[in-house]
């Protein structure tokens, strides 16, 4: 099944650590919506939209990609990363508009230095870890 997952990673690079665990010897291909606005996504069976959670939701760059490039009907998953907790309300009205059906939604923990915690060294270090990547691959894999 050809896949593809539209990502934004800042920071710390939690995101990009989980696409590319993923992404790893699977055929994959990974998109950072920062730096690509647009792609023809019709040619893939399965996408993805991965990002960090930012003030309780998905960057915007991966919620405008995914409104602006998304094909009707496609099966879509969502990955996170999150120091605090996990939000897709906003991004899941954006894919529900393209009429994509949603199979499912992967998150953990990610290493996070925003605003106070930034104080005290942090929270969720080491995260995503090992253990974090192989759960996320095998949640790839029960989606294929």
């Amino acid at each position: 099944m050809k896949a593809a997952i539209i990502y934004y990673s800042n920071h710390h690079s939690n995101t990009r650590k989980v696409v590319e665990a993923i992404a790893q010897g699977r055929d994959v291909a990974l998109i950072d919506a920062a730096a690509t606005k647009s792609a023809d996504l019709s040619g893939y069976e399965l996408i993805g939209f991965a990002s960090g959670i930012y003030f309780g939701k998905f960057h915007e760059s991966v919620t405008e990609f995914a409104a602006n490039n998304l094909p009707q009907g496609k099966k879509v998953f969502f990955l996170s990363t999150y120091g605090g907790s996990r939000n897709t309300k906003a991004i899941e009205e954006a894919v529900k508009a393209k009429s994509a059906q949603i199979v499912g939604q992967f998150g953990c923990k990610g290493y996070d230095t925003f605003g106070p915690f930034k104080l005290v060294g942090g929270i969720c270090k080491g995260h995503p870890n090992e253990e974090d990547l192989e759960h996320a691959r095998r949640f790839f894999d029960g989606l294929l």
